[in-house]
């Protein structure tokens, strides 16, 4: 009944309690935070709701607590903001101990990036998870074009999306495999990793993209 929860309060426990370590001091950042996570969570939540609605995916009871927020589990609501406050904690972590190294990219080279996108989406345009969430990706790169001096050109960026690839694939394969979420298959192009969708990596990045994006700009 509390599978979810108790997920979600691993996401966030040791970023939460390591935010006050006096290296760190992470809690000073929780402006920032909590502007980045109402904007990115915003949007993600009303596509999570429009999603859940149009029966792309769905919650299983047996692993909530029962409490919904319109159509949403309380505990989904609560994944926009321990996923992303981890994110950005890790982040702020790979700057205090880690050099920043500035990274140069040819002009191009997110619009190209959007470009590919773009077209992969209209390949799968009769999935409609995989058309949206190919969609925000380009976005995302399209956003980041005219921002070329913005956070992406940072490799502690990078490094943090890499990194968080790792507890995303232990909490999705729990997410998954139980299920405490369910998807239509008609809606994706049905291509697991393990019982992951394909599409979940994609969603992960610009969760987390987004996310570290508007922590930069909210400075």
């Amino acid at each position: 009944m509390y599978t979810y929860l108790l997920i979600n309060t691993g996401i966030i426990l040791f970023p939460f309690l390591f935010s006050f370590e006096k290296q760190i001091r992470f809690y000073k950042q929780w402006k920032r935070v909590f502007l980045s996570i109402a904007v990115t969570g915003t949007a993600f939540i009303i596509w999570d709701i429009i999603f859940t609605m149009r029966g792309v995916w769905g919650f299983n009871p047996a692993y909530h607590t029962g409490l919904y927020i319109i159509n949403l589990p309380l505990e989904e609501i609560l994944f926009f903001i321990t996923v992303p406050y981890s994110a950005m904690f890790i982040y702020e972590v790979l700057g205090v101990y880690l050099k920043e190294r500035v990274i140069e990219f040819k002009k191009d080279t997110f619009t190209s990036v959007a470009t590919l996108f773009f077209f992969a989406g209209l390949w799968f345009w009769r999935d409609e998870y995989t058309v949206v969430v190919l969609a925000s990706c380009a976005i995302f790169f399209v956003v980041v074009h005219f921002n070329q001096n913005g956070i992406v050109r940072n490799m502690n960026f990078w490094k943090t999306i890499f990194i968080i690839y790792v507890p995303f694939l232990i909490v999705n394969y729990f997410l998954t495999s139980l299920p405490v979420v369910w998807y239509n298959n008609a809606e994706n192009i049905n291509f697991r990793v393990l019982t992951i969708p394909l599409e979940d990596f994609f969603y992960s990045f610009s969760l987390i993209a987004f996310s570290l994006f508007f922590y930069d700009r909210f400075k």
